[in-house]
Protein backbone atom coordinates (compact mmCIF):
# COMPACT_ATOMS: atom_id res chain seq x y z
CA UNK A 1 0.00 0.00 0.00
CA UNK A 2 2.83 2.40 -0.78
CA UNK A 3 2.41 3.14 -4.50
CA UNK A 4 -0.51 5.47 -5.11
CA UNK A 5 -2.79 4.57 -8.00
CA UNK A 6 -5.78 6.74 -8.81
CA UNK A 7 -8.40 6.03 -7.92
CA UNK A 8 -6.65 4.86 -4.77
CA UNK A 9 -8.37 2.03 -2.85
CA UNK A 10 -9.64 3.08 0.56
CA UNK A 11 -9.40 0.70 3.49
CA UNK A 12 -10.09 0.87 7.19
CA UNK A 13 -7.35 -0.06 9.68
CA UNK A 14 -8.86 -1.85 12.68
CA UNK A 15 -6.66 -3.54 15.23
CA UNK A 16 -3.78 -3.86 12.80
CA UNK A 17 -5.87 -5.30 9.94
CA UNK A 18 -6.60 -3.44 6.70
CA UNK A 19 -10.22 -4.20 5.77
CA UNK A 20 -12.73 -2.98 3.22
CA UNK A 21 -15.41 -0.59 4.38
CA UNK A 22 -18.86 -1.99 5.08
CA UNK A 23 -20.69 1.32 5.01
CA UNK A 24 -22.04 3.35 2.14
CA UNK A 25 -19.85 4.38 -0.74
CA UNK A 26 -17.32 7.03 0.18
CA UNK A 27 -18.21 10.61 -0.69
CA UNK A 28 -16.93 12.01 -3.97
CA UNK A 29 -13.19 12.26 -3.56
CA UNK A 30 -12.00 14.06 -6.65
CA UNK A 31 -9.11 16.36 -7.39
CA UNK A 32 -10.15 20.01 -7.56
CA UNK A 33 -7.32 20.49 -10.05
CA UNK A 34 -8.88 18.51 -12.89
CA UNK A 35 -11.82 16.53 -11.51
CA UNK A 36 -10.11 13.12 -11.65
CA UNK A 37 -11.40 10.49 -9.21
CA UNK A 38 -8.91 9.93 -6.39
CA UNK A 39 -10.44 7.29 -4.13
CA UNK A 40 -12.39 4.10 -4.57
CA UNK A 41 -14.00 2.26 -1.71
CA UNK A 42 -16.70 2.27 0.91
CA UNK A 43 -16.72 4.14 4.17
CA UNK A 44 -16.77 2.37 7.49
CA UNK A 45 -20.00 1.12 8.99
CA UNK A 46 -21.09 2.07 12.48
CA UNK A 47 -20.09 -1.43 13.58
CA UNK A 48 -16.59 -0.94 12.16
CA UNK A 49 -16.29 2.40 13.96
CA UNK A 50 -17.15 0.56 17.16
CA UNK A 51 -14.65 -2.19 16.36
CA UNK A 52 -11.93 0.41 15.86
CA UNK A 53 -12.63 1.85 19.30
CA UNK A 54 -12.68 -1.64 20.80
CA UNK A 55 -9.25 -2.28 19.27
CA UNK A 56 -7.98 1.05 20.58
CA UNK A 57 -9.30 0.19 24.05
CA UNK A 58 -7.56 -3.17 24.07
CA UNK A 59 -4.27 -1.68 22.87
CA UNK A 60 -4.45 1.13 25.42
CA UNK A 61 -3.84 -1.22 28.35
CA UNK A 62 -0.37 -1.95 26.96
CA UNK A 63 0.53 1.25 25.10
CA UNK A 64 -0.07 3.46 28.13
CA UNK A 65 2.66 1.54 30.01
CA UNK A 66 5.13 1.52 27.11
CA UNK A 67 8.37 3.25 28.07
CA UNK A 68 8.36 6.93 27.18
CA UNK A 69 11.61 6.53 25.29
CA UNK A 70 10.12 3.75 23.17
CA UNK A 71 7.14 5.93 22.26
CA UNK A 72 9.50 8.78 21.40
CA UNK A 73 11.50 6.48 19.14
CA UNK A 74 8.42 5.55 17.12
CA UNK A 75 7.35 9.18 16.78
CA UNK A 76 10.83 10.14 15.57
CA UNK A 77 10.81 7.25 13.13
CA UNK A 78 7.48 8.47 11.76
CA UNK A 79 9.00 11.90 11.18
CA UNK A 80 11.91 10.25 9.38
CA UNK A 81 9.51 8.35 7.14
CA UNK A 82 7.59 11.51 6.32
CA UNK A 83 10.88 13.12 5.36
CA UNK A 84 11.79 10.11 3.20
CA UNK A 85 8.42 10.36 1.44
CA UNK A 86 8.42 14.16 1.30
CA UNK A 87 7.93 14.41 -2.47
CA UNK A 88 5.18 11.79 -2.55
CA UNK A 89 3.23 13.43 0.28
CA UNK A 90 3.66 16.87 -1.25
CA UNK A 91 2.20 15.61 -4.51
CA UNK A 92 -0.69 13.82 -2.75
CA UNK A 93 -1.66 16.92 -0.79
CA UNK A 94 -1.48 19.05 -3.91
CA UNK A 95 -3.57 16.66 -6.01
CA UNK A 96 -6.21 15.99 -3.35
CA UNK A 97 -6.62 19.49 -1.89
CA UNK A 98 -5.49 21.69 -4.78
CA UNK A 99 -2.61 23.35 -2.96
CA UNK A 100 0.40 24.64 -4.81
CA UNK A 101 3.47 22.44 -4.41
CA UNK A 102 5.15 25.13 -2.33
CA UNK A 103 2.18 25.24 0.03
CA UNK A 104 1.92 21.45 0.22
CA UNK A 105 5.65 21.11 0.86
CA UNK A 106 5.30 23.53 3.76
CA UNK A 107 2.62 21.30 5.25
CA UNK A 108 4.88 18.26 4.99
CA UNK A 109 7.70 20.18 6.66
CA UNK A 110 5.34 21.04 9.53
CA UNK A 111 4.51 17.34 9.93
CA UNK A 112 8.20 16.51 10.21
CA UNK A 113 8.87 19.25 12.76
CA UNK A 114 5.91 18.23 14.89
CA UNK A 115 7.76 15.24 16.35
CA UNK A 116 10.48 17.06 18.26
CA UNK A 117 8.21 19.98 19.13
CA UNK A 118 5.65 17.62 20.64
CA UNK A 119 8.26 15.72 22.64
CA UNK A 120 9.54 19.01 24.05
CA UNK A 121 6.00 20.17 24.81
CA UNK A 122 5.12 16.95 26.63
CA UNK A 123 8.24 17.10 28.77
CA UNK A 124 7.86 20.78 29.63
CA UNK A 125 4.10 20.94 30.14
CA UNK A 126 3.13 17.49 31.40
CA UNK A 127 6.28 16.04 32.88
CA UNK A 128 6.63 14.93 36.50
CA UNK A 129 7.27 17.55 39.19
CA UNK A 130 8.01 17.08 42.87
CA UNK A 131 8.11 19.33 45.91
CA UNK A 132 9.37 18.61 49.40
CA UNK A 133 6.88 18.87 52.25
CA UNK A 134 7.50 18.86 56.00
CA UNK A 135 6.70 15.16 56.36
CA UNK A 136 7.13 13.84 52.84
CA UNK A 137 6.70 14.95 49.26
CA UNK A 138 4.19 16.16 46.70
CA UNK A 139 4.41 14.55 43.28
CA UNK A 140 2.46 15.68 40.19
CA UNK A 141 2.46 13.30 37.24
CA UNK A 142 0.34 12.99 34.09
CA UNK A 143 -1.56 10.06 32.69
CA UNK A 144 -3.13 9.40 29.28
CA UNK A 145 -6.87 9.71 28.82
CA UNK A 146 -7.58 6.61 26.74
CA UNK A 147 -8.95 5.94 23.25
CA UNK A 148 -8.82 9.25 21.40
CA UNK A 149 -10.96 10.14 18.38
CA UNK A 150 -9.26 12.53 15.96
CA UNK A 151 -11.50 14.13 13.30
CA UNK A 152 -9.41 15.75 10.59
CA UNK A 153 -10.10 18.75 8.33
CA UNK A 154 -9.49 18.98 4.59
CA UNK A 155 -7.38 22.13 4.38
CA UNK A 156 -4.35 20.59 6.12
CA UNK A 157 -5.14 16.88 5.74
CA UNK A 158 -1.76 15.81 7.10
CA UNK A 159 -0.46 18.48 9.47
CA UNK A 160 -3.59 19.36 11.44
CA UNK A 161 -4.71 15.83 12.38
CA UNK A 162 -1.06 14.95 12.98
CA UNK A 163 -1.00 17.88 15.40
CA UNK A 164 -3.48 15.90 17.52
CA UNK A 165 -2.24 12.38 16.80
CA UNK A 166 1.42 12.91 17.68
CA UNK A 167 0.86 14.45 21.15
CA UNK A 168 -1.84 11.87 21.90
CA UNK A 169 0.46 8.96 21.10
CA UNK A 170 3.37 10.47 23.03
CA UNK A 171 1.17 10.77 26.11
CA UNK A 172 0.23 7.08 25.91
CA UNK A 173 -3.20 7.36 24.30
CA UNK A 174 -4.43 5.19 21.46
CA UNK A 175 -6.09 6.78 18.43
CA UNK A 176 -9.00 6.28 16.06
CA UNK A 177 -8.54 8.69 13.16
CA UNK A 178 -11.29 9.72 10.74
CA UNK A 179 -9.88 11.98 8.04
CA UNK A 180 -12.00 14.43 6.10
CA UNK A 181 -13.69 12.76 3.15
CA UNK A 182 -11.89 15.34 1.00
CA UNK A 183 -8.53 14.35 2.48
CA UNK A 184 -9.04 10.61 2.69
CA UNK A 185 -6.10 9.59 0.49
CA UNK A 186 -3.62 11.75 2.39
CA UNK A 187 -5.04 10.55 5.70
CA UNK A 188 -4.69 6.89 4.75
CA UNK A 189 -1.12 7.36 3.54
CA UNK A 190 -0.21 9.06 6.81
CA UNK A 191 -1.59 6.13 8.82
CA UNK A 192 0.39 3.70 6.65
CA UNK A 193 3.54 5.55 7.65
CA UNK A 194 2.59 5.41 11.33
CA UNK A 195 2.24 1.63 11.03
CA UNK A 196 5.58 1.41 9.23
CA UNK A 197 7.14 3.45 12.03
CA UNK A 198 6.38 0.60 14.42
CA UNK A 199 3.13 1.34 16.23
CA UNK A 200 1.70 -1.88 17.71
CA UNK A 201 -1.62 -3.19 16.42
CA UNK A 202 -4.58 -1.16 17.62
CA UNK A 203 -2.60 1.86 18.78
CA UNK A 204 -3.68 3.75 15.67
CA UNK A 205 -6.84 2.87 13.76
CA UNK A 206 -8.37 4.43 10.64
CA UNK A 207 -11.99 4.72 9.57
CA UNK A 208 -13.28 6.62 6.56
CA UNK A 209 -16.65 8.28 6.25
CA UNK A 210 -18.76 11.34 6.87
CA UNK A 211 -21.06 12.58 9.58
CA UNK A 212 -22.58 9.17 10.41
CA UNK A 213 -19.17 7.64 11.10
CA UNK A 214 -18.11 10.64 13.18
CA UNK A 215 -21.30 10.38 15.24
CA UNK A 216 -20.74 6.68 15.82
CA UNK A 217 -17.27 7.43 17.17
CA UNK A 218 -18.45 10.32 19.34
CA UNK A 219 -21.37 8.38 20.81
CA UNK A 220 -19.34 5.30 21.69
CA UNK A 221 -18.89 4.95 25.47
CA UNK A 222 -15.28 3.82 24.95
CA UNK A 223 -14.32 7.25 23.59
CA UNK A 224 -12.20 9.13 26.13
CA UNK A 225 -11.54 12.25 24.07
CA UNK A 226 -12.58 13.90 20.82
CA UNK A 227 -10.12 16.22 19.05
CA UNK A 228 -11.61 18.20 16.16
CA UNK A 229 -10.40 20.87 13.77
CA UNK A 230 -12.98 22.28 11.36
CA UNK A 231 -15.95 24.58 10.94
CA UNK A 232 -17.92 26.16 13.77
CA UNK A 233 -21.21 24.50 12.75
CA UNK A 234 -19.70 21.01 13.00
CA UNK A 235 -17.83 21.94 16.19
CA UNK A 236 -20.99 23.08 17.90
CA UNK A 237 -22.78 19.91 16.80
CA UNK A 238 -20.05 17.81 18.41
CA UNK A 239 -20.25 19.91 21.58
CA UNK A 240 -24.01 19.37 21.77
CA UNK A 241 -23.63 15.67 21.09
CA UNK A 242 -21.30 15.31 24.07
CA UNK A 243 -23.65 17.24 26.34
CA UNK A 244 -23.94 15.47 29.68
CA UNK A 245 -20.66 13.59 29.21
CA UNK A 246 -18.12 15.73 31.06
CA UNK A 247 -15.80 12.74 31.33
CA UNK A 248 -14.98 13.05 27.61
CA UNK A 249 -12.22 15.53 26.81
CA UNK A 250 -13.19 17.78 23.89
CA UNK A 251 -10.74 20.03 22.05
CA UNK A 252 -12.15 22.24 19.30
CA UNK A 253 -10.37 24.54 16.84
CA UNK A 254 -13.06 26.20 14.75
CA UNK A 255 -11.66 28.96 12.56
CA UNK A 256 -12.22 32.69 12.65
CA UNK A 257 -13.42 35.92 11.09
CA UNK A 258 -9.94 37.34 11.43
CA UNK A 259 -9.17 41.09 11.25
CA UNK A 260 -6.09 43.00 10.15
CA UNK A 261 -5.71 46.63 11.25
CA UNK A 262 -3.39 48.63 8.96
CA UNK A 263 -2.67 51.97 10.63
CA UNK A 264 0.18 54.51 10.48
CA UNK A 265 2.07 52.55 7.85
CA UNK A 266 5.10 54.07 6.11
CA UNK A 267 5.82 51.32 3.58
CA UNK A 268 2.43 50.75 1.98
CA UNK A 269 3.80 48.22 -0.52
CA UNK A 270 5.24 46.02 2.23
CA UNK A 271 2.00 46.27 4.19
CA UNK A 272 0.00 45.27 1.12
CA UNK A 273 2.18 42.20 0.62
CA UNK A 274 1.49 41.09 4.20
CA UNK A 275 -2.24 41.69 3.81
CA UNK A 276 -2.46 39.80 0.52
CA UNK A 277 -0.54 36.89 1.99
CA UNK A 278 -2.84 36.90 5.03
CA UNK A 279 -5.98 36.86 2.92
CA UNK A 280 -5.14 34.65 -0.04
CA UNK A 281 -2.50 32.11 0.94
CA UNK A 282 -3.84 28.58 0.35
CA UNK A 283 -6.63 30.18 -1.70
CA UNK A 284 -7.99 31.65 1.52
CA UNK A 285 -8.49 28.18 3.02
CA UNK A 286 -6.57 28.59 6.25
CA UNK A 287 -8.46 29.15 9.48
CA UNK A 288 -6.05 32.01 10.23
CA UNK A 289 -6.56 33.78 6.88
CA UNK A 290 -7.53 37.45 7.14
CA UNK A 291 -11.20 38.00 6.37
CA UNK A 292 -11.44 41.72 7.25
CA UNK A 293 -9.08 44.64 6.65
CA UNK A 294 -9.69 47.69 8.83
CA UNK A 295 -8.19 50.98 7.64
CA UNK A 296 -8.58 54.70 8.31
CA UNK A 297 -11.28 56.48 6.34
CA UNK A 298 -8.87 58.94 4.71
CA UNK A 299 -6.23 59.19 2.01
CA UNK A 300 -3.86 56.90 3.91
CA UNK A 301 -6.49 54.18 4.16
CA UNK A 302 -7.34 54.67 0.48
CA UNK A 303 -3.68 54.17 -0.45
CA UNK A 304 -3.50 50.90 1.48
CA UNK A 305 -6.71 49.55 -0.04
CA UNK A 306 -5.71 50.64 -3.54
CA UNK A 307 -2.30 48.96 -3.25
CA UNK A 308 -3.79 45.76 -1.83
CA UNK A 309 -6.38 45.63 -4.62
CA UNK A 310 -3.82 46.13 -7.38
CA UNK A 311 -1.52 43.47 -5.91
CA UNK A 312 -4.36 40.97 -5.48
CA UNK A 313 -5.41 41.52 -9.08
CA UNK A 314 -1.93 40.45 -10.20
CA UNK A 315 -1.93 37.14 -8.33
CA UNK A 316 -1.76 34.20 -10.68
CA UNK A 317 -4.45 31.54 -10.22
CA UNK A 318 -4.14 28.19 -11.91
CA UNK A 319 -3.32 24.53 -11.71
CA UNK A 320 -0.53 23.71 -9.23
CA UNK A 321 0.89 21.49 -11.96
CA UNK A 322 1.68 24.41 -14.27
CA UNK A 323 5.09 26.05 -14.61
CA UNK A 324 5.71 28.64 -13.31
CA UNK A 325 3.73 27.77 -10.22
CA UNK A 326 0.75 30.05 -9.51
CA UNK A 327 0.19 31.79 -6.18
CA UNK A 328 -3.23 30.18 -5.79
CA UNK A 329 -4.60 26.83 -6.87
CA UNK A 330 -8.28 25.91 -6.74
CA UNK A 331 -10.38 25.76 -3.61
CA UNK A 332 -11.10 22.22 -2.48
CA UNK A 333 -14.24 21.63 -4.56
CA UNK A 334 -16.89 23.14 -6.79
CA UNK A 335 -19.24 23.14 -3.81
CA UNK A 336 -16.74 25.16 -1.79
CA UNK A 337 -16.40 27.65 -4.65
CA UNK A 338 -20.19 27.94 -4.87
CA UNK A 339 -20.29 28.81 -1.17
CA UNK A 340 -17.64 31.52 -1.49
CA UNK A 341 -19.39 33.14 -4.46
CA UNK A 342 -22.76 32.98 -2.69
CA UNK A 343 -21.30 34.71 0.38
CA UNK A 344 -19.77 37.40 -1.83
CA UNK A 345 -23.10 37.97 -3.57
CA UNK A 346 -24.86 38.21 -0.23
CA UNK A 347 -22.52 41.06 0.77
CA UNK A 348 -23.17 42.79 -2.54
CA UNK A 349 -26.93 42.44 -2.02
CA UNK A 350 -26.48 44.11 1.38
CA UNK A 351 -24.89 47.17 -0.20
CA UNK A 352 -21.19 46.24 -0.31
CA UNK A 353 -19.05 47.79 -3.04
CA UNK A 354 -17.00 45.50 -5.24
CA UNK A 355 -13.39 46.58 -5.63
CA UNK A 356 -12.19 43.29 -7.14
CA UNK A 357 -14.71 40.51 -7.71
CA UNK A 358 -13.92 36.90 -6.98
CA UNK A 359 -14.87 35.00 -10.12
CA UNK A 360 -14.40 31.56 -11.60
CA UNK A 361 -11.58 31.15 -14.06
CA UNK A 362 -11.50 29.07 -17.23
CA UNK A 363 -9.38 26.44 -15.45
CA UNK A 364 -12.37 24.78 -13.80
CA UNK A 365 -15.30 25.14 -11.42
CA UNK A 366 -13.09 25.17 -8.29
CA UNK A 367 -10.76 27.96 -9.44
CA UNK A 368 -11.52 31.40 -7.98
CA UNK A 369 -9.73 34.71 -8.37
CA UNK A 370 -9.11 36.89 -5.29
CA UNK A 371 -12.03 39.10 -4.28
CA UNK A 372 -11.97 42.39 -2.37
CA UNK A 373 -15.28 43.86 -1.20
CA UNK A 374 -15.79 47.16 0.66
CA UNK A 375 -18.46 46.37 3.27
CA UNK A 376 -18.24 49.64 5.19
CA UNK A 377 -21.83 50.56 4.30
CA UNK A 378 -23.28 47.06 3.97
CA UNK A 379 -26.41 46.49 6.02
CA UNK A 380 -26.49 43.64 8.52
CA UNK A 381 -23.10 42.31 7.49
CA UNK A 382 -23.00 38.68 8.73
CA UNK A 383 -20.36 37.62 11.23
CA UNK A 384 -19.25 34.58 9.28
CA UNK A 385 -16.06 32.92 8.12
CA UNK A 386 -15.94 33.02 4.33
CA UNK A 387 -13.57 30.11 3.78
CA UNK A 388 -12.03 31.22 0.54
CA UNK A 389 -10.36 34.12 -1.30
CA UNK A 390 -12.59 37.07 -0.31
CA UNK A 391 -11.31 40.00 1.78
CA UNK A 392 -13.71 42.55 3.26
CA UNK A 393 -12.68 46.19 3.68
CA UNK A 394 -13.97 48.31 6.58
CA UNK A 395 -13.12 52.03 6.86
CA UNK A 396 -13.27 53.75 10.25
CA UNK A 397 -12.61 57.23 11.61
CA UNK A 398 -10.34 56.49 14.58
CA UNK A 399 -8.04 53.90 16.05
CA UNK A 400 -10.54 53.23 18.84
CA UNK A 401 -13.14 52.53 16.16
CA UNK A 402 -10.69 50.20 14.41
CA UNK A 403 -10.21 48.19 17.60
CA UNK A 404 -13.96 48.03 18.15
CA UNK A 405 -14.50 46.86 14.57
CA UNK A 406 -11.79 44.22 14.84
CA UNK A 407 -13.42 42.86 18.01
CA UNK A 408 -16.93 43.01 16.56
CA UNK A 409 -17.10 39.26 15.96
CA UNK A 410 -18.08 36.16 17.86
CA UNK A 411 -14.81 34.56 16.73
CA UNK A 412 -11.37 35.13 18.18
CA UNK A 413 -8.71 33.06 16.47
CA UNK A 414 -6.20 35.41 14.83
CA UNK A 415 -5.59 39.12 14.34
CA UNK A 416 -2.77 41.28 13.09
CA UNK A 417 -1.74 44.91 13.36
CA UNK A 418 0.40 46.41 10.63
CA UNK A 419 1.96 49.62 11.85
CA UNK A 420 5.27 51.43 12.11
CA UNK A 421 4.09 53.33 15.18
CA UNK A 422 4.90 51.69 18.53
CA UNK A 423 2.15 53.69 20.17
CA UNK A 424 -0.42 52.21 17.79
CA UNK A 425 0.74 48.70 18.65
CA UNK A 426 0.73 49.49 22.37
CA UNK A 427 -2.88 50.61 22.08
CA UNK A 428 -4.17 47.85 19.80
CA UNK A 429 -2.23 44.69 20.70
CA UNK A 430 -3.51 44.25 24.27
CA UNK A 431 -7.07 45.12 23.21
CA UNK A 432 -7.58 42.61 20.39
CA UNK A 433 -9.64 39.60 21.45
CA UNK A 434 -7.89 36.68 19.78
CA UNK A 435 -5.63 33.77 20.60
CA UNK A 436 -3.02 34.84 18.01
CA UNK A 437 -2.20 38.55 17.77
CA UNK A 438 0.67 39.50 15.45
CA UNK A 439 2.43 42.75 14.66
CA UNK A 440 3.80 43.25 11.15
CA UNK A 441 3.44 39.52 10.53
CA UNK A 442 0.72 37.91 8.43
CA UNK A 443 -2.20 36.37 10.31
CA UNK A 444 -1.18 33.04 8.79
CA UNK A 445 2.14 33.22 10.62
CA UNK A 446 1.96 30.80 13.57
CA UNK A 447 4.71 29.04 15.48
CA UNK A 448 4.70 25.38 16.48
CA UNK A 449 6.44 26.44 19.69
CA UNK A 450 3.37 28.44 20.75
CA UNK A 451 -0.27 27.67 21.54
CA UNK A 452 -2.63 27.66 18.56
CA UNK A 453 -6.24 28.45 19.33
CA UNK A 454 -8.67 31.23 20.04
CA UNK A 455 -11.56 32.55 22.04
CA UNK A 456 -15.29 32.80 21.47
CA UNK A 457 -16.63 30.74 18.58
CA UNK A 458 -13.07 29.85 17.54
CA UNK A 459 -12.81 27.02 20.05
CA UNK A 460 -13.35 25.84 23.60
CA UNK A 461 -10.15 27.06 25.26
CA UNK A 462 -8.13 24.00 24.30
CA UNK A 463 -5.37 25.51 22.14
CA UNK A 464 -3.42 23.14 19.94
CA UNK A 465 0.17 23.64 18.84
CA UNK A 466 2.61 23.50 21.73
CA UNK A 467 -0.25 23.33 24.23
CA UNK A 468 -1.79 20.20 22.70
CA UNK A 469 0.08 18.31 25.42
CA UNK A 470 -2.41 19.75 27.91
CA UNK A 471 -5.52 18.09 26.47
CA UNK A 472 -4.07 14.61 25.84
CA UNK A 473 -3.15 13.88 29.47
CA UNK A 474 -4.59 14.57 32.90
CA UNK A 475 -2.64 15.52 36.04
CA UNK A 476 -2.44 13.30 39.11
CA UNK A 477 -1.42 14.84 42.44
CA UNK A 478 0.12 12.46 44.95
CA UNK A 479 0.91 13.35 48.56
CA UNK A 480 3.54 10.91 49.81
CA UNK A 481 4.33 10.98 53.52
CA UNK A 482 6.81 8.90 55.47
CA UNK A 483 6.44 5.20 56.19
CA UNK A 484 5.24 5.91 59.74
CA UNK A 485 2.97 8.95 59.58
CA UNK A 486 1.95 10.59 62.80
CA UNK A 487 -1.39 9.40 64.18
CA UNK A 488 -3.38 10.77 67.09
CA UNK A 489 -2.53 9.20 70.44
CA UNK A 490 -5.29 7.40 72.29
CA UNK A 491 -5.45 10.27 74.77
CA UNK A 492 -6.26 12.68 71.90
CA UNK A 493 -9.25 10.65 70.77
CA UNK A 494 -12.66 11.43 72.22
CA UNK A 495 -13.72 8.10 73.68
CA UNK A 496 -17.32 9.10 74.39
CA UNK A 497 -19.56 6.44 72.76
CA UNK A 498 -21.69 7.75 69.89
CA UNK A 499 -24.55 6.00 68.14
CA UNK A 500 -23.81 4.71 64.65
CA UNK A 501 -26.57 4.80 62.10
CA UNK A 502 -30.03 6.36 62.37
CA UNK A 503 -31.55 6.80 65.80
CA UNK A 504 -34.20 4.27 66.68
Amino acid sequence: MTDQIFPSPLFQLIGGEWVAGEGELAADTVSPIDGRALADGAAASAAQAGAALAAATEAFSTWRHTEVGDRDEIVRRFAELVAEHRDELTELISVEIGKTHTDAAGEVAAMIGKAETSITARDSRTGMTTADLAAGALEVSHRPLGPTVVLGPFNFPGHLPNGHITPALLAGNTVVFKPSEQGAVVGQRMVELWVEAGLPDGVINLVHGGVAVAEALIDNPRTASVLFTGGVVAGRAIHRRLGGRPEVMLALELGGNNPVIAWSVDDVDAAAALIVRSAFLSSGQRCTCARRLVVSDDDHGDAIVDTVTKLAARLRVGSPETDPEPFMGPVVSRRAADGVLAAQQDLIDRGARVLLPSTRTDDGDAYLTPGIIDVTNAEGRPDAEIFGPVLQIIRVGSLDAAIAEANDTSFGLAAAVITDDDAVWAQTGPMLEAGIVNRNVATVGASGAAPFGGTGASGNHRPAGFHAADYVAHPVASLQLGAHPEVPSIEQVDQTPRPIGPAR
